[in-house]
């Protein structure tokens, strides 16, 4: 089985930046496509950016189009969100995860398609 360990949350005003990580380790991380969602109270959880396995593949929800970068190093088993001009709803808690079938592109991605998720982190965005 595999660990997610998601960091570089926190607290930040609207406008601002931050960077989060998530390194893995038990699975072969190079073999599968990463995800970040997030989950807002009260709120269902959400996709926001996707890369595949070999980072040739790079989706983004139409919020974060722009603002949002995903990136991914196979060399340190690390997936990273840099966050840039962050709003007031972009407060969640963010969430990486591991899809379940290597070597696997996905066009859409869906909640399903992960079966390795981190703890979370949580970003705030003060107005």
């Amino acid at each position: 089985q595999v660990q997610l360990v998601e960091s570089g949350g926190g607290l930040v005003q609207a406008g601002g930046s931050l960077r989060l990580s998530c390194a893995a380790s038990g699975r072969t991380f190079s073999r599968h496509t990463m995800g970040w969602f997030r989950q807002a109270p009260g709120k269902e959880r959400e996709f926001v950016a996707g890369i595949s396995w070999s980072g040739g593949s790079i989706y983004y929800a139409d919020s974060v189009k722009g603002r949002f970068t995903i990136s991914r190093d196979n060399a340190k088993n690390t997936v990273y969100l840099q966050m840039n001009s962050l709003k007031p709803e972009d407060t969640a808690v963010y969430y990486c995860a591991l899809a379940t079938i290597p070597f696997r592109t996905y066009n859409t991605y869906n909640i399903a398609d992960f079966d390795s998720w981190g703890q979370g982190t949580q970003v705030t965005v003060s107005s």
